[in-house]
């Protein structure tokens, strides 16, 4: 009943919308194109708010729906109208189709199912298991040591791999310790959350660490030349900080009662020419993402090579393609249809102006924007905060003389990462959650202190810039 309720105020919404004349509507001069659009775009916002159906599907939606409604090959009532003289006329402001179909050969399509291929290498041949082991090794017993070391190593694989089967992989070596710890223990909570929050805030670091970060590059390819080495510039000393925020954090809320705790680590390295094969790839995608200026190919073409590489030595073969997380490049593909179309079609820009940014100081819209993205990402999936966001933020910048439209998409993308106060905010807080170890009231204490010393953290480094 829940379910019905959710997809009748959904759909119901965006219908009533497009029932409205186009005249009657808030904006100046909005084409009929562009008032379907906004209909499509609130039907959006509304799925993946209320999620009646999983995320994914909302985006293979809002394709369909583009291409029928808004393309030049759509349905012929949408696309034609009889204007008393000939019957074929055609509505301005079509887009052409295979401006939509790009979404799904978007570049950013191809530098996550980059990731993807690394991923399921380094897990088919132990490679995370086994390096998560060895560099554990050297923290030794004491609980704050073992918990900076879970920390580091978590935010580390979460720059370059998905940050939820890097949660499931740091839980599972916790493993042994939850179970021999007795559940009373304070400070076990403390070592549970600190796995999340570390896979949150990992993947700010790196261009392919969380969707947001992609989905921010996605606008600024156009005017930037972002490489790997000049995000991890901005993301690494941010990630860094914080980190070092939350082991402190942890403690305090979560002390530990013991001086020592034994880790249960083994494993050795594969030594296959496959394992082989996949520690050289590993690291040489690494170097080359972080070297683009010395070898001239971009961080994209690099992401074609490692899953070019275990396609053809049949590391990865048609069992490992079904791992590669599927519902994110739909998520992602979704989101960046609707950029393109608030882009071709011109709505961002009528959206973007309906408010008089002129009158407002740039350093106050940054921060609303950024505070609204956060609030949203605490409820809904980060990706789909930032496909919402976005396109709405690239047009706002690039309306207003005195705001850099490259300070404020990553400040919008790190907002949206911050969003870690609920079970259901990020997968890693729902693995965590589930352990039974931690109540939702301490993930939302930890969640709320971060993600606010996040944003505080971001505005400071706005003030210092402005």
């Amino acid at each position: 009943m829940a379910r019905l309720v959710k997809l009748l105020i959904a759909f119901g919404i965006p219908l009533f919308l497009l029932s409205i004349p186009t005249s009657q509507l808030p904006f100046d001069d909005l084409s009929i194109i562009q008032h379907r659009l906004l209909a499509i775009f609130v039907l959006a916002a509304l799925l993946w708010i209320l999620e009646p159906v999983p995320v994914f599907a909302t985006s293979i939606l809002i394709i369909t729906l583009e291409l029928v409604m808004l393309s030049d090959q759509g349905l012929y009532s949408f696309r034609l109208f009889n204007d008393g003289v000939d019957p074929a006329t055609s509505i301005e402001g079509l887009m052409h189709y295979n401006d939509i179909f790009a979404a799904f050969s978007s570049p950013i399509i191809v530098l996550f199912l980059g990731g993807f291929s690394l991923a399921i290498g380094a897990n088919k041949y132990a490679l995370d298991t086994n390096l998560a082991n060895v560099l554990l090794k050297p923290f030794g017993t004491k609980p704050a040591s073992i918990m900076l070391g879970l920390m580091m190593i978590t935010a580390l694989f979460s720059m370059f791999m998905s940050n939820t089967a890097t949660t499931v992989m740091m839980l599972s070596l916790l493993g042994p310790i939850l179970m021999s710890v007795p559940k009373e223990e304070k400070g076990i909570k403390a070592l549970v959350l600190s796995v999340p929050i570390a896979a949150n805030l990992g993947g700010i670091a790196t261009p392919i660490g969380t969707p947001p970060n992609a989905i921010a590059l996605q606008y600024l390819d156009s005017l930037y030349s972002v490489t790997f080495l000049d995000w991890m510039m901005l993301g690494l000393p941010f990630v860094v900080v914080l980190l070092a925020f939350a082991w402190w954090l942890l403690q305090k809320l979560f002390p530990f009662s013991g001086d020592s705790l034994h880790l249960q680590l083994g494993g050795d390295f594969q030594r296959s020419w496959q394992a082989i094969v996949v520690y050289i790839t590993f690291a040489l995608t690494i170097i080359l993402w972080m070297t683009t200026g010395l070898h001239g190919m971009n961080t994209y073409v690099v992401a074609i090579i490692p899953l070019a590489v275990f396609t053809l030595t049949g590391i990865i073969g048609k069992e490992e393609l079904k791992l590669i997380n599927w519902d994110v490049l739909w998520l992602v593909a979704g989101g960046i249809a609707i950029g393109i179309a608030l882009d071709k079609t011109g709505l961002a820009a009528v959206m973007a102006n309906a408010i008089d940014y002129s009158v407002l100081p740039a350093l106050l819209v940054m921060l609303v924007m950024s505070f609204v993205c956060w609030l949203m990402a605490n409820f809904i999936s980060n990706t789909a905060t930032a496909n919402l966001l976005m396109p709405i933020a690239a047009a706002v910048a690039m309306s207003m003389d005195d705001l850099s439209l490259l300070v404020m998409l990553v400040v919008v993308a790190c907002s949206a990462s911050l969003g870690m106060i609920l079970p259901v905010s990020t997968p890693p807080n729902s693995l965590a959650y589930a352990t039974g170890l931690v109540a939702s009231k301490d993930m939302a204490k930890v969640g709320l202190i971060m993600g606010l010393a996040g944003l505080t953290l971001v505005y400071g480094v706005i003030l210092v810039v402005f």
